[in-house]
C-alpha cells in the first residue's frame, strides 16, 4: 500500500522523473516535438499525394482511349473523324500506360517510404520515449524505497531483516536503472539515426518532382512520335475547306488544275446565269450563299439546287476570290500590275499587261485565264445582263488584286480600286488575245452547256482591221529587221481611251460614295445598304 502511494505521488508531481530527464540532454524535449511535427506533415503529404493518384481504379485516360477507339470503329474508315479518333485513341492508351507506370513508381519510391516514416518510424521513437519516461518513474520509485530502507536500518531493532530488505530493494533499483539505461541508449540511437537521415527523408520530395518530370517527358515523347502520322493523314485527306485556303495548297490537295469553287461556279453560271441582269452586282440571299459555300467546301458535285439562283453562285465565286490568303493576281506581281496600269499608251499598256500575266505563277495564271475567259463570255451578253467589261471590272476587280500592306479603307480604295479597273477591263476586252481558248469543263464533273459560239464583240468596240488580226505577243517572236517593237503589233482601239477615263471616273466615284455611305451608317447606327445600290448610284451619276 505504501509502495502504491509513493508511486501516485511521483506521478502527481513528476519531480523525480523530470529531474532525471534533465540530466541527459536538452534534445530529449526539443527533438521529440520536431519529430511529431515531421510525422504530421509527412502524413498530410502522403494523404494528398494518394488523392492525386488513381490507385487500382480504372484510369480516366483508359476510358477516353476506349471511347475514341469505339467511336472510330462506328464511324467507319471513310470518315476523317474516325481516322483521327483511332490514332488519338491509341495515343491516349499509351498515355494511360505511362500514367499507370508513373503511379506504380510513385507508390514504390515515395508513398511507401513516407508512410513508413509517418506511421511506423516516428511513432515508434515517440512510443519508446514514453516507455523511457515510465522506466524512469519506476527507477525513481525503486530508488526512493531503497533510500527509505537504508534510513530505517539505523533505527530498526531487527537489523538483519531490514538489511535483507534493503539489499532486495537495491537489486530492484539496479535492475530499473539498467532498464532505463538500455531504453535511453536505444532512444538516443533512434533519434540520432533520425537526425542523420533527415536529408534522406527530404530526398523523397525531390524524387517526386524527378519522377513527375520523367513521366511527362516520356508522355511527350509518346505524343511527338504519333504527331507526324497524324499530320500526314491530315495532309492526305482531300476533303478540306476550299474557302480561305491558299490556291496552290487547294490544287495540290485536290489534284486539280482549276480550283473547284471557280470551276463549279463558272459551269453553273454558263448554264443558267449568262443572261441574268446585274450578275456579280446584285447581292444574293445570305442563307443560300452560306449553304452553297458549305457545299463547295465539301467538294460535292451535287449542286443542282443552286442552278436556279445565279446570284448566289456569283456571290460564292466572289467570296472565294476575296477569301484567298493571297489574291489571284498575286502579291508579288502587285507593283508590276500597277505600273502597267499607269502606262498612258493603250498599245504599250496591253503589252505590259500581257507580260504581267505571263509572269504569274503557274497555278495563278491558269485560274486567272479560266476566269477571264468566262468573264469575257459573260460580257458578250452585256446587252441583256448589263455587265460590260467595265462593270465587271468594277464589281469583281477588287476581289482579284489588292495591296499586301493594309491601311485604312480610304487609302486602300484610293490606291488600288482605280488601278484594278484599269487592269481588269482591258484584259476582259481582249481575252482572246491574252489567253487561248479554254475548256471550261476541265474536271469533267459538270455538263457543258450547248451554246452558239461567236466572236467577242462589245457595244461600241470597233472590229480590228484584218491586216492587224495576226499579232505577235511580247517576247514570243523576234522583231523583223527595221520593225519597231511596238508599232503595228497591236490594233488601235479608239474606245480604249474613252473607256479608260470613264472606268477610272466610275471607280473613283464608286469608292467615294461607298465610303461616305459606310461612315454615315456607322454614325447613325444603321444597317448599310447592299453594295449593289451604291454601285448603281455611282453608275447613274456617271
Amino acid at each position: 500500500m505504501k509502495k502504491q502511494f509513493n508511486r501516485m505521488k511521483q506521478l502527481a508531481n513528476q519531480t523525480v522523473g523530470r529531474s532525471s530527464l534533465q540530466k541527459h540532454s536538452l534534445c530529449w524535449e526539443r527533438l521529440p516535438r520536431r519529430m511529431e511535427t515531421v510525422r504530421m506533415v509527412s502524413h498530410n503529404a502522403h494523404k494528398k499525394l494518394v488523392s492525386c493518384l488513381q490507385g487500382h481504379k480504372k484510369l480516366p485516360l483508359t476510358g477516353l482511349s476506349q471511347a475514341m477507339l469505339d467511336g472510330g470503329s462506328q464511324l467507319g474508315d471513310e470518315s476523317m473523324i474516325a481516322k483521327m479518333m483511332e490514332v488519338c485513341g491509341e495515343a491516349e492508351n499509351k498515355l494511360a500506360y505511362e500514367q499507370s507506370q508513373h503511379e506504380v513508381q510513385l507508390e514504390r519510391d515515395i508513398l511507401d517510404p513516407l508512410n513508413q516514416l509517418a506511421e511506423v518510424d516516428i511513432p515508434n521513437i515517440l512510443k519508446q520515449r514514453k516507455q523511457l519516461a515510465k522506466l524512469v518513474l519506476d527507477y525513481d520509485s525503486a530508488r526512493a524505497r531503497y533510500l527509505q530502507a537504508t534510513k530505517a536500518i539505523l533505527t530498526a531493532t531487527n537489523n538483519q531483516a531490514m538489511a535483507a530488505k534493503a539489499d532486495s530493494l537495491k537489486e530492484e533499483m539496479d535492475e530499473a536503472h539498467n532498464k532505463v539505461e538500455i531504453c535511453k541508449d536505444q532512444l538516443a540511437a533512434d533519434m540520432y539515426s533520425f537526425s542523420s537521415k533527415e536529408g534522406e527523408y527530404a530526398r523523397y520530395y525531390v524524387m517526386l518532382l524527378e519522377a513527375q518530370a520523367d513521366y511527362h517527358r516520356r508522355s511527350l515523347v509518346s505524343i511527338e512520335s504519333l504527331l507526324p502520322t497524324i499530320r500526314s493523314q491530315q495532309d492526305t485527306w482531300t476533303e478540306k475547306p476550299a474557302f480561305g485556303t491558299a490556291l496552290e495548297e487547294h490544287l495540290k490537295r485536290s489534284s486539280r488544275e482549276i480550283a473547284l469553287p471557280i470551276e463549279a461556279c463558272v459551269m453553273m453560271l454558263l448554264e443558267t446565269g449568262m443572261k441574268e441582269e446585274g450578275l456579280f452586282r446584285i447581292a444574293a440571299g445570305a442563307s443560300k450563299l452560306k449553304k452553297l459555300k458549305a457545299a463547295l467546301d465539301c467538294s460535292t458535285s451535287q449542286l443542282e439546287e443552286f442552278y436556279s439562283d445565279p446570284h448566289a453562285v456569283a456571290g460564292a465565286l466572289k467570296s472565294y476570290l476575296r477569301e484567298l490568303p493571297e489574291p489571284l493576281m498575286s502579291f508579288q506581281m502587285y507593283d508590276e500590275w500597277i505600273q502597267a496600269s499607269n502606262i498612258s499608251d493603250p498599245d504599250k499598256r496591253l503589252q505590259a499587261l500581257w507580260v504581267a500575266c505571263d509572269n504569274l505563277p503557274k497555278a495563278n495564271k491558269a485560274n486567272l485565264r479560266y476566269l477571264v475567259k468566262f468573264l469575257a463570255k459573260l460580257a458578250q451578253e452585256s446587252e441583256v445582263n448589263k455587265m460590260t467589261p467595265s462593270n465587271i471590272a468594277i464589281v469583281l476587280g477588287p476581289n482579284l488584286l489588292w495591296a499586301k500592306t493594309e491601311g485604312s479603307l480610304a487609302e486602300m480604295a484610293a490606291a488600288t480600286s482605280v488601278h484594278v479597273v484599269a487592269i481588269i477591263e482591258p484584259i476582259i476586252q481582249h481575252a482572246d488575245w491574252f489567253f487561248p481558248d479554254v475548256d471550261f469543263n476541265v474536271s469533267g464533273m459538270f455538263a457543258m452547256p450547248t451554246a452558239p459560239t461567236h466572236q467577242l464583240s462589245y457595244p461600241g468596240t470597233p472590229e480590228p482591221e484584218p491586216a492587224t488580226i495576226d499579232r505577235r505577243r511580247p517576247g514570243s517572236m523576234g522583231a523583223l529587221e527595221g520593225e519597231s517593237p511596238r508599232k503595228d503589233r497591236y490594233p488601235s482601239h479608239p474606245r480604249l481611251h474613252r473607256q479608260d477615263s470613264r472606268s477610272t471616273a466610275v471607280s473613283a466615284l464608286y469608292v467615294t460614295v461607298h465610303l461616305h455611305h459606310k461612315r454615315l451608317c456607322s454614325h447613325l447606327r444603321m444597317i448599310p445598304l447592299p453594295q449593289c445600290f451604291v454601285f448603281q448610284l455611282s453608275f447613274c451619276v456617271c
